[in-house]
């Protein structure tokens, strides 16, 4: 049987990985990337044992295709996730590091 910590380690990384999966592509231009954090943040907040969320796209990443626009990618994500299962919580981030969007532990 795993551990309250394993659990809230589980559901802190299996939020992080559907996050990236569902919005990289979706259309972001710096002057809309208040909103697309804010809906991002409120998503995840919705989901079981989610304490807290913080999501910041990477401005400086964007860039515009000749329509305006330009799309999230994995560079872009700077997410912060913090789960409570029973007594146990879990930090975790997905962070772009080394040229690849990175999933981690943090506490």
């Amino acid at each position: 049987m795993p551990t309250e910590r394993e659990i809230a380690i589980f559901e802190a990384a299996i939020k992080l990985g559907a996050l990236y999966h569902q919005f990289v592509g979706t259309p972001v231009s710096p002057d809309t990337a208040p909103a697309m954090e804010a809906a991002i943040e409120s998503a995840v907040r919705l989901q079981p044992y989610v304490t807290d969320v913080n999501v910041r796209l990477d401005r400086s990443v964007m860039l515009e295709n000749p329509f305006g626009y330009s799309e999230i990618s994995g560079r872009m994500f700077d997410v912060t996730v913090k789960t409570k299962v029973g007594d146990a919580t879990c930090t975790a981030r997905l962070a772009y590091e080394n040229g690849y969007p990175m999933m981690s532990i943090q506490d």
